[in-house]
């Protein structure tokens, strides 16, 4: 293959890189037994050469055009469908392993691939292929009054990692939107999805070689356990980002022990507000959709607050009872439902839980003041809606809830990536930085200004 891996925009570097001229760097080891061979120091050495190698990797895919990646992206999905059975036989493997162990109905959910999250799979990435490439977008640009020519462009981020627990789909997602963003990214995905892990990155990088792209732009860290994902967070100066993806505790001890600029994505204690003016039809397909469609994932609903001069709260909780939804009420909502229908009672701890199961806490307010001060008080960050046919409401809503995404009269379950138009997401982002929301390919590219002159200096 002889077809240069270059953008023709004016901010890469002049060199060009032949495919089949570059040396491959030797392949990163797949999950094994290494960490048990290694001291601590000796993990360290070994994923800072992982992460050197993934340096050298994001340095040419830095400068793959457009039809270079969607080639790669297309020959990926291709591999992951050939490929099928065996990720479906690993994957068996975790799952029954996770049994054993008592992992939780929800994590076991995350955990579990089939034919048609694999075909779900192979889809986002095509889908990614045909999105614009970030790379080269000028954000914005000027000429000044001396002659000088500025351009603020996006340019890839270089070394991503992830942390991330019992998401084997999470995976390929991450490695697809790094590799169009002109990435190369580094995977840790936990022991639980050891083997299914070991399948997709072996995938991922014979793919990548297929068409003359570095397979060390996919890299895994998994053989050396806990030991490697602290050495990752450690590894400031050699990845460039570290974004970890899962639970509580996890998120919390990436962003308190990495020494890695960290994106941090949060966790989901979403809210949906149904106010008095709210119809029938739409609050129980949406809450039903919102609550019962996927439970494990973090767009999922898991506090319910209906206004008190609501009438449809009972055909709400008939439809979530008969779906197996368990509720968690206060003593209001106690007092409105329906007499065949059970229910606990609730306490700040269900408040501030993110179930992730079919668990719902349900709370009556007397306003959209009080709605929004509950959600204030408990919320994550993630994502709220309401329900309501008062556009006055419905803006209010909108301008006092400070979440990541904020939803009228639609599911909370759009708060992903793949629906909102981005192909995949790395994660939802409930910080205030560059990223905020579902992260996609723009988020995963940071800016660089482009200075042009003719002599011009400074007086």
């Amino acid at each position: 293959m002889t077809e240069a891996l270059i953008h023709t925009t004016a901010e890469n570097s002049g060199d060009t890189v032949a495919a089949s001229g570059a040396q491959q760097p030797a392949p990163a080891a797949v999950p094994g037994s290494a960490a048990g061979a290694l001291s601590e120091a000796g993990i360290q050495d070994a994923v800072h050469a992982i992460a050197d190698r993934s340096r050298q990797a994001a340095r040419r895919m830095s400068m793959a055009n457009r039809a270079w990646k969607d080639r790669a992206l297309r020959a990926v999905g291709a591999a992951l469908q050939e490929s099928t059975q065996a990720i479906l036989a690993a994957n068996a493997k975790d799952v029954a392993a996770g049994k054993a162990n008592g992992t939780s109905a929800a994590l076991l959910d995350r955990l579990t691939l089939t034919e048609a999250r694999i075909a779900g799979l192979v889809a986002a990435l095509e889908n990614l292929a045909n999105l614009p490439d970030p790379v080269g977008n000028v954000v914005r640009g000027q000429t000044l009054p001396n002659g000088l020519r500025l351009r603020q462009v996006n340019v890839p981020m270089g070394v991503v990692a992830a942390i991330y627990e019992a998401r084997p789909n999470v995976t390929v997602d991450i490695a697809g939107l790094a590799l169009k963003s002109g990435n190369a990214v580094i995977l840790r995905g936990g022991s639980a999805a050891e083997a299914t892990n070991g399948v997709l990155v072996r995938v991922l990088r014979e793919a990548l070689e297929s068409v003359g792209l570095p397979a060390d732009a996919v890299q895994t860290v998994d053989q050396y356990g806990r030991a490697g994902a602290n050495a990752l967070m450690r590894a400031r100066g050699r990845v460039d980002v570290l974004i970890p993806r899962g639970g509580r505790d996890l998120i919390q001890t990436v962003v308190n022990n990495s020494a890695v600029p960290v994106i941090e994505t949060g966790e989901g204690n979403v809210h949906i507000f149904i106010d008095e003016s709210a119809g029938e039809d739409m609050a129980v397909e949406i809450l039903l959709n919102a609550k019962t469609q996927r439970p494990s994932v973090c767009n999922t609903v898991e506090t319910l607050l209906v206004h008190s001069g609501s009438t449809v709260f009972p055909a709400v909780a008939t439809a979530l009872a008969k779906a197996g939804v368990r509720l968690h009420v206060d003593e209001r909502i106690r007092a409105a439902l329906p007499a065949s229908i059970e229910s606990s009672p609730a306490t700040d701890q269900d408040w501030g839980t993110e179930y992730m199961d079919l668990d719902l806490a349900v709370a009556m307010v007397d306003s959209l003041d009080e709605a929004v001060k509950h959600i204030r008080t408990w919320t994550t960050g993630h994502t709220e809606a309401i329900l309501t046919n008062n556009l006055a409401n419905a803006e209010r809503f909108i301008a006092e809830v400070d979440s990541a995404a904020v939803i009228v009269n639609a599911s909370t379950r759009f708060t992903d990536g793949g629906e909102l138009g981005l192909g995949a997401e790395v994660g939802i982002s409930t910080q205030k930085l560059h990223a905020r929301g579902p992260m996609g390919l723009t988020e995963l590219t940071t800016t660089k200004w482009i200075v042009q002159g003719e002599g011009q200096v400074r007086g």
